[in-house]
């Protein structure tokens, strides 16, 4: 039996505002990648690494969301739908679910992207090293030319170059790594600031600095795939440049049990 509650939350309410049509008629989460949609594959994805929990907060087009949900009844895990309302930020729609979470550390992940890596094994080195909170970082391509340095000598000119971090002008030593939109969160530290939720225009922006300052913080690079879907040329890309292997073994989802926890 899986021993312990592990909660995911899964921000799927807002508009895919930058899918045009599409996003007029479907929410982004239910945007199709090989057949199957982004949310199928979250889902499995987080059962997989022994999530057996999942809370997701309905917004835009919530109801074809439940449809969705009703319809794949062997996912075999927890979920909870809550309504948070349409047009609600994301704090706010956070705040409104807080009480559905049932474990002491939540995964809260962006409802817009295809992943496969070992967040079983994150999951499990953030609890086992007490941090308050881990931030996950992917790689992502640059669409600008970069003209490219060694020293001070120019040795090359690329496009699309893939990138993990960039250097922060104006300060040394200092480098900022892309935020990949998933956290690990004592839910403690949730419901201490939640207060910030109700009134933040931009949680993130409000919420992760605090949470770096006063508290043990981790920052983990993603070490497998990592796709997010904002626009139609990311759906172009899954479903055309990335082989149906790359989804091999998220398709072929067993039950599994969290070990050693």
């Amino acid at each position: 039996m899986i021993k312990e509650k592990r909660t995911a939350m899964i921000l799927c309410g807002g508009k895919g505002t930058r899918l045009g049509a599409l996003g007029n008629r479907i929410p982004k989460t239910l945007v199709k990648i090989h057949k199957k949609e982004i949310l199928w594959f979250m889902i499995n994805f987080l059962k997989k690494n022994n999530f057996n929990h999942i809370i997701l907060p309905l917004g835009y087009r919530g109801n074809q969301i439940r449809n969705f949900i009703n319809k794949n009844k062997n996912f075999d895990l927890s979920i909870d739908q809550v309504n948070t309302g349409e047009n609600t930020k994301i704090g706010l729609r956070i705040l409104k679910v807080l009480k559905r979470i049932s474990s002491s550390d939540v995964l809260i992940i962006n409802g817009d992207s295809i992943l496969n890596f070992d967040l079983n094994k994150i999951f499990i080195k953030h609890v086992r090293n007490k941090y308050d909170v881990t931030f996950l970082s992917n790689e992502n391509q640059y669409q600008f030319g970069t003209v490219c340095l060694q020293g001070s000598k120019i040795v090359d000119f690329k496009r699309n170059i893939i990138f993990d971090s960039v250097n922060v002008r104006k300060k040394k030593n200092y480098i900022a790594y892309n935020y990949a939109g998933i956290i690990i969160i004592k839910t403690k530290k949730l419901l201490k600031h939640s207060k910030i939720f109700k009134k933040s225009d931009n949680f993130e922006k409000d919420f992760y600095p605090i949470l770096i300052k006063r508290y043990k913080s981790n920052l983990v690079k993603i070490d497998g795939f990592f796709h997010s879907v904002d626009n139609m040329k990311d759906i172009y890309i899954a479903n055309h440049k990335f082989s149906k292997n790359i989804f091999k073994n998220i398709s072929t989802i067993k039950k599994k049990y969290i070990k050693n926890f």
